[in-house]
């Protein structure tokens, strides 16, 4: 899991002056009323560290397997990330993940196999979700980037 969390740790190294350099217009630019901006997305970005933090420590005890499903829409339109200021977003966003890993790397052999409801009919285990964080993390920060 340590390679994991170095991987994290490497995108948000990577991303922060990217992501510094845009403007709050350019964060805040809607190519159309179905997508997201670079706001939303670095928001559900949160949201994502945020449920993932959850099921992270939940199934380190092995209570993950009824946590309950995210609705990445509904977080994302209730928070209304497109009104909160582009420099929090990002440290909020560096911080967390950062926290990620701190996590990530203290998790019990053990707790990998544990199982973790990630809104599907049957869980999954830990290190799935650990690893499919990390994919979904580098998703989004390349459409951010290269937008």
């Amino acid at each position: 899991m340590k390679g994991i969390a170095n991987e994290i740790r490497a995108i948000v190294t990577h991303a922060l002056g990217p992501l510094s350099s845009l403007t709050p217009g350019e964060a805040s630019f809607k190519e159309n009323s179905d997508r997201w901006s670079k706001k939303e997305i670095l928001g559900h970005l949160i949201d994502s560290a945020a449920n993932n933090h959850q099921r992270f420590v939940r199934a380190g005890y092995n209570t993950a397997a009824d946590f309950p499903p995210y609705s990445q829409n509904d977080w994302v339109r209730i928070q209304k990330y497109s009104e909160s200021e582009w420099k929090d977003l990002i440290a909020l966003w560096s911080a967390y993940n950062l926290h990620l890993c701190h996590i990530i790397e203290r998790l019990p052999g053990e707790a990998l196999s544990a199982p973790c409801n990630i809104g599907r009919e049957e869980p999954v285990s830990l290190e799935f979700v650990v690893k499919d964080y990390l994919r979904h993390l580098k998703h989004h920060v390349e459409v951010i980037l290269e937008q």
